[in-house]
């Protein structure tokens, strides 16, 4: 049970309190510590004393978020990226075309 009074059974919607991680229950199993129930989101078992279970409506409100937060991360990541490239093509620019990088430069290893 969650710490409402609801059951948590496979295929419920649940969320991590610690973390606020949404995603459906896969098994649960029960030993000396307590019961535990997998989550598919992250393949990991959680205390279920630490597991809210979710109305359908509030799971999907969960899921819109969590996709959110992921676009806008992999929108911040391409443009570190564009920013990355156009610094080392500024940076070739300044140094000059006529640099060498091949592999008859001097090595240090050995």
């Amino acid at each position: 049970m969650d710490p409402r009074g609801k059951n948590i059974l496979k295929g419920v919607h649940v969320r991590y309190t610690g973390t606020g991680t949404a995603g459906e229950v896969l098994d649960v199993r029960e030993d000396p510590e307590g019961m535990w129930a997998k989550m598919d989101s992250t393949a990991m078992w959680y205390n279920t004393r630490f597991l809210e279970v979710l109305k359908p409506e509030e799971y999907q409100r969960v899921k819109r978020r969590e996709t959110l937060k992921e676009r806008v991360k992999s929108a911040e990541e391409v443009d570190k990226e564009a920013v990355a490239r156009k610094t080392v093509e500024s940076m070739k620019k300044k140094i000059g075309e006529d640099v060498d990088m091949s592999n008859e430069l001097c090595d240090g290893g050995g």
